[in-house]
């Protein structure tokens, strides 16, 4: 299966008390990969992620937003000074809505390699104009399509 990999670095105040990155702040982890690999880069920018090309500047004709997210947290995240590599595929792609899966692992060349954290995100287009669901658009669905894979499979509730 192919996936997108995002490099993303932490900040120093993503970590809390226990010195580990907070699970408030993964949440803008997980951000910061979706908006590297699903928007387009302004004109010149050294960026090169196939994945990127939904124009969501403003007076963008559609819109991005968060209906769920689901987060299963394996290993605490160290303070790392390299990036964190995160692997991002869809788990499915359907009329107006994108269901994005990650894998968040250790930094590039770092041994062993370390799963942190699995994770899910819905994303429904939305008209700006109507506020309403609207079609995943072409270009965003071609793009996706060869990453599309096996939904995450989160552990079993008690």
């Amino acid at each position: 299966m192919n996936r997108v990999h995002v490099q993303i670095p932490l900040r120093w105040s993503d970590f809390d008390a226990y010195a580990h990155v907070n699970n408030a702040e993964m949440l803008r982890l997980l951000e910061e990969a979706r908006i590297q690999a699903m928007w387009r880069p302004d004109a010149g920018a050294d960026d090169d992620v196939p994945t990127a090309v939904m124009d969501v500047r403003p007076g963008a004709a559609t819109l991005a937003l968060i209906s769920r997210q689901e987060i299963e947290y394996l290993e605490p995240i160290p303070y790392l000074r390299a990036p964190l590599d995160i692997e991002m595929w869809a788990g499915g792609i359907g009329g107006a809505s994108l269901d994005v899966c990650y894998e968040i692992y250790s930094p590039v060349g770092v041994s062993p390699r370390v799963l942190y954290t699995r994770a899910a995100t819905t994303v429904v287009m939305v008209s700006a104009e109507t506020n309403r669901p609207t079609r995943v658009p072409a270009d965003l669905r071609a793009a996706w399509t060869p990453y599309i894979g096996t939904p995450v499979a989160f552990r079993k509730r008690a």
